[in-house]
Parts: C-alpha cells; sequence; structure tokens
C-alpha cells in the first residue's frame, strides 16, 4: 500500500516546479509599465516597513526617493530570489528520483538555466521589455545558491538518518 501510494503521488513532486514556472512566466509577461509599477510599489513598501521600523519619519517623497533608489538592486534579487525557489522545486524531485551529487547539480542547473534563457526570450516579446544576458548570469546564482541548499540539506538529513539507523543497527547486534 505504502508503494502504491509513493509510486501514485513521486511524479506530483513536480508540480511546485512547474508553478514556480507559471509564475516566473507571469511576471515576464508583464510589460514594461506593470512590471516597473509593481517593482516600485514593492520598493516603497520596504522603504516603509524601514522607516516605520527605524522610526525616520520620512516623508511621501523621501519615501518615494529611498525606493528609487533601490528598486533596480531589488528587482535584481526578486530575480535571483525566483530562480532561487525554482531550483529548489526542481531538485527537490531529481532527488526524490534518485539523482544525487552531480548528476543532480547538473540536471536541475541546466533545467533552471535553459528556463531562465527562455524565459529572457520570452521578454523579447513583451511590450517595453527585452532580453537580458546579465538576467540570465543573476538568475543563475539563484540557481547555483538554490542546489547547493538541496545538496546540504539532503546531505544532512539523509546522512544523518543513515548514521542514525547504522547505530541502531550496531546497538541490536551488540545487544543481541
Amino acid at each position: 500500500m505504502k508503494q502504491t501510494l509513493f509510486r501514485f503521488f513521486k511524479p506530483l513532486s513536480f508540480l511546485p516546479a512547474l508553478i514556480m514556472m507559471y509564475v516566473i512566466f507571469g511576471f515576464s509577461a508583464q510589460d514594461a509599465d506593470t512590471s516597473g509599477n509593481l517593482s516600485m510599489n514593492l520598493s516603497c513598501k520596504v522603504i516603509e516597513i524601514g522607516n516605520d521600523v527605524f522610526k525616520k519619519g520620512l516623508d511621501e517623497r523621501q519615501i518615494e526617493h529611498y525606493a528609487a533608489k533601490i528598486e533596480h538592486p531589488l528587482r535584481k534579487i526578486a530575480h535571483m530570489t525566483e530562480y532561487f525557489i525554482l531550483a529548489l522545486t526542481v531538485s527537490l524531485p531529481f532527488h526524490v528520483y534518485g539523482l544525487r551529487g552531480l548528476p543532480l547539480m547538473l540536471a536541475a542547473g541546466i533545467v533552471c538555466v535553459a528556463f531562465a534563457a527562455g524565459d529572457e526570450y520570452h521578454q523579447s516579446f513583451v511590450a517595453g521589455r527585452g532580453p537580458s544576458v546579465t538576467d540570465v548570469g543573476i538568475d543563475s546564482v539563484g540557481v547555483f545558491l538554490g542546489i547547493l541548499s538541496v545538496q546540504i540539506l539532503c546531505w544532512i538529513f539523509f546522512v544523518s538518518a543513515r548514521a542514525a539507523k547504522k547505530n541502531s543497527s550496531i546497538e541490536k547486534a551488540s545487544g543481541s
């Protein structure tokens, strides 16, 4: 029964990756004005939160001034974060299917970086937007960090589980 459920749910492990790809594609399909307004609104929110937390007393004009200064770096951090999450959601199912180590890193890296390049190409068809090799590079940094995070987490959890199982077997053998 457990094997049957596992076989049924195993292919669904790719669903989060597909959802993340859909989200990224949706952001890329926004025209330049919509995308720029979203970035500026987010930048304003970040500055407003900082203003409230640090009690700086900034007025609307100052908030907009500082928001404009952080908008570009915030966009690039958003790129990196999207692809970090994509790498997580692509790497974990590969791990479920038995890929480990370098093969996992290569497979997930190829899928994610190819998606980043395709997504930048897609932007060339969107009003006011265009492809950027720099953005693919920034996305690739997020991909690398995401894959590395999965490798570290899987190593920690699975090596710890194997070590605990091995210790349990040794204790049982010595206790008999």
